[in-house]
């Protein structure tokens, strides 16, 4: 079936997957990023300071989704959908309403774990239990919503701050949370339970298991798939964190750069689709030694670029690796561990890439106080990048076999 009839037929549950991930932009870094420099000027804060704060409160949201992560597979969709819309829309209105510096970690705690964690967390989980055969091109069409804001937010709301002050902007993003949530109720009318849609799909893991997280967690393929989720997350969090500066000691302004994120939306959403196919068509083991390769490349073209046309390139590949990386890591988890858990073994792994989201800002902000700049940085961000891949080819190698004795 191709992706369109796929869509077609499937519209009201790709849809709502399409509407969370759009919803969980104001809890991504590349949206709360934009607002760095008037919050670092409102609080007083140098380039270490916000990047700490950001840290810590990503830092807590990872821990707090370790076991919110887990009602996924308790609650439907749209229940639990209208809780999480309705607590990020009121972060965004707290987010404007603090004075104090020392509730800034509060306010993006409740972000990240109601945006960027709980969110997006729930739409790749449905779509990676709802569809079998298809898991692949469900979990890149539902990652379209990630596209559609890192091209179209960005430059929308730098340009809107130009004229309307930054805390109406927020509001703006709480009212679009709070008026998501009758839509999602109406796509997700015939929805079924978790538990129902994991007895009747049945879709085992290595060894024709249904891992629980706790099996995963002692299993060696975890541990050698972590440097892989914590990479992308944590660099390129950096990269769209530490914007406003990288423009500047590039000698660009913040609109000319933002300007160029379209062009990395339009790789990541080809790379997306593509991969959605490739993944239903070859599996995940093909695709994790080598989805990172593009972003090294990426960061060290951005890191010798000195014209806006030079550091589109970097970006385009910047974008081919965040694509896959929007579908393969939950097609990764269901594939070899199984759907029947699934929600509580991948609320593991976006805490921990969570967890990377926080220590990119934050190690690559103190660099910056020492006096290292980001794009200095790339070099080495690259180099970890291939590390990682190096890494976790012959485990991913070895389990595949595992994967055979199951089938």
């Amino acid at each position: 079936m191709r992706v369109f009839d796929f869509f077609k037929v499937n519209a009201p549950w790709l849809s709502a997957g399409v509407l969370l991930t759009f919803a969980s932009s104001f809890g991504q870094t590349y949206f709360i990023s934009i607002f760095a420099g008037v919050i670092r000027q409102d609080f007083g804060l140098s380039h270490g300071q916000w990047g700490g704060i950001y840290t810590i409160g990503t830092l807590a949201s990872a821990v707090v989704m370790v076991w919110a992560g887990v009602l996924t597979d308790i609650f439907r969709v749209r229940a639990l959908g209208i809780f999480v819309l309705s607590a990020l829309a009121a972060a965004c209105i707290f987010l404007i309403s603090i004075k104090s510096v020392w509730l800034l970690p509060v306010a993006i705690f409740f972000l990240r774990f109601t945006g960027q964690g709980m969110t997006s967390h729930i739409a790749t989980v449905a779509m990676a239990r709802w569809f079998v055969a298809a898991r692949g091109r469900a979990l890149s069409i539902a990652a379209l919503g990630f596209a559609f804001g890192e091209a179209f937010l960005p430059i929308a709301f730098v340009s809107l701050m130009t004229f309307v002050s930054w805390r109406w902007l927020w509001v703006g993003a709480a009212a679009f949370s709070i008026l998501a949530i009758p839509i999602l109720l109406r796509l997700l009318r015939a929805e079924r339970t978790p538990q129902s849609i994991a007895r009747e799909t049945q879709s085992t893991g290595m060894h024709g298991l249904q891992w629980t997280r706790g099996a995963v967690m002692k299993h060696w393929l975890f541990w050698a798939v972590v440097p892989t989720l914590i990479g992308p997350s944590a660099f390129g969090t950096a990269f769209f964190f530490q914007q406003v500066h990288f423009a500047a000691t590039k000698g660009w302004s913040h609109v000319e750069l933002v300007a160029l994120f379209p062009i990395f939306t339009l790789s990541a959403t080809i790379s997306m689709l593509m991969s959605g196919l490739a993944i239903d068509r070859f599996g995940t083991a093909r695709l994790m030694p080598t989805f990172q390769i593009p972003m090294a490349l990426g960061f060290v073209v951005l890191s010798y670029a000195q014209t806006l046309p030079g550091a589109a390139v970097g970006i385009v590949l910047l974008g081919l690796t965040v694509g896959v990386n929007s579908t393969l890591p939950g097609a990764f988890w269901a594939e070899f561990y199984g759907t029947r858990n699934l929600g509580s073994i991948k609320a593991m792994a976006t805490a921990i890439m969570v967890l990377g989201s926080a220590i990119g800002p934050g190690i690559t902000g103190y660099l910056i106080d020492f006096g290292i700049d980001f794009k200095d940085q790339m070099i080495g961000i690259a180099i970890y990048f291939i590390a990682a891949s190096v890494l976790v080819t012959p485990f991913i190698g070895r389990a595949k076999h595992s994967l055979s004795l199951a089938s």
